[in-house]
């Protein structure tokens, strides 16, 4: 880390940011970090900021927003030995200019590719947006906001591959929205993709646990690293919940922060929001009466407002406190309580909760699917949301729930504690 040139940015005006993310909402979502990344560009132009975000072009936002985007540039950038085109588009959605990375190869098909194909795929995603910063037209970012994994590799390859140019004199903040996933890969795949120096596979650097880790680079060469909530900053730098980066957090524990997350309280907001039967506030709740008797309806439970509905939004992941909810799920069904599920993710957990619906009929919905419309439905019209997580970084739902006059039911950790 001594090599690090900690450059100094002229921020007499109010700093440029400029987010690098895997996803963005409303463009492209699959949890909760698009959520953020789609929201904080507005959070941060209330305080006066420039405050815009590059992502990746996937096929679903050129299907959804293709005839809306203006293309910028194209160039092409290295990757080892490959010569890859990149396209930079520009959208403009409520209010906030996206910048977006167009490759078909790496992004036409599926958000994540998964294994190696996934190093592959975000490697030139890190390597495109360091390559187009100079094109983005009359925006120099100050500071580069690079969020989980799949970002973490920029910060290392400007200070180590961009001597010298702009990219290099950026500051770089790194937020890790969950620890568990970090990009590991053998060095030399990511030498052959990236051109990584050798001396820098060691455990001071990128190193562990003989893999090449993303998240670890990110961690020792970013100028400031934060992750979603107090209390998980705290979490990470122990053996248990660290995932082998206790070590480098603890070292940098001066520059490592936790802000909780946030909402965005336009798009959640039951006295405003058009999807849900019907509009309530704090003044007057009358409206939460009907959007339960409407949701029990729509999830064909038994439409009684003597019944405690639970609502459970989330992913179907180990991560989520499941095997316990599985446990006492039938002992929840006791006559008085209902448990309306929407999420999808490993397929013992939907099996489960499938087979929970086809026992108790009427008491239990397991919606395996991933719709806005019922998430805000399920936020409105139940009486509490379950969030048992064995880990949690922050958590949105039972942010949302709150708002919606919902009480959260979460395990004391990270950002529900």
């Amino acid at each position: 880390m001594t090599e690090m040139n900690r450059s100094t940015v002229d921020c007499s005006g109010m700093p440029k940011v400029l987010l690098v993310g895997a996803e963005c909402a409303p463009l492209a979502k699959t949890g909760g970090l698009a959520d953020v990344v789609g929201t904080l560009p507005k959070s941060l132009a209330k305080l006066g900021m420039d405050a815009r975000v590059i992502m990746p072009y996937h096929r679903i936002i050129k299907e959804k927003y293709g005839d809306r985007a203006e293309h910028i540039v194209s160039f092409y950038s290295d990757l080892g030995w490959r010569r890859e085109y990149v396209g930079l588009e520009k959208l403009v959605i409520d209010g906030v200019i996206i910048y977006l990375i167009d490759s078909e190869k790496y992004f036409g098909t599926a958000i994540y590719l998964g294994g190696d194909g996934e190093g592959e795929q975000y490697a030139y995603f890190c390597r495109a947006v360091l390559d187009a910063i100079p094109c983005l037209e009359d925006f120099q970012p100050d500071i580069l906001h690079c969020n989980d994994w799949h970002t973490a590799m920029i910060p290392m390859l400007a200070r180590t591959q961009y001597r010298g140019g702009m990219q290099e004199r950026l500051r770089f903040l790194l937020t890790i929205h969950n620890i568990a996933f970090q990009g590991r890969y053998s060095f030399n795949y990511v030498q052959d993709l990236l051109g990584v120096d050798g001396r820098y596979y060691t455990p001071e650097y990128m190193e562990l646990y003989g893999s090449a880790n993303f998240m670890k680079a990110g961690c020792v060469f970013a100028d400031r690293i934060n992750t979603v909530s107090p209390s998980y900053a705290d979490e990470i730098r122990t053996p248990y919940y660290g995932e082998g980066l206790d070590g480098i957090l603890n070292a940098r524990a001066e520059q490592l922060s936790g802000i909780i997350n946030g909402i965005d309280n336009v798009v959640f907001d039951p006295e405003n929001d058009r999807i849900i039967a019907a509009n309530y506030s704090l003044k007057d709740r009358a409206g939460k009466a009907v959007c339960k008797k409407a949701l029990q309806e729509e999830l064909g439970l038994e439409a009684d407002d003597g019944k405690f509905v639970l609502g459970l939004v989330s992913r179907l992941t180990n991560q989520k406190g499941l095997d316990l909810v599985n446990m006492i799920l039938p002992g929840l069904i006791d006559g008085y309580t209902q448990v309306a599920v929407l999420g999808t993710g490993d397929a013992n957990y939907e099996d489960s909760f499938r087979s929970f619906e086809n026992e108790f009929k009427g008491s239990v919905c397991s919606s395996i699917m991933y719709d806005e419309g019922r998430a805000h439905r399920i936020y409105a019209g139940a009486d509490a949301l379950l969030v048992p997580s064995l880990f949690e970084p922050c958590g949105l739902t039972q942010l949302i729930a709150m708002r919606y006059g919902t009480v959260p039911v979460v395990r004391e950790t990270g950002g529900l504690k």
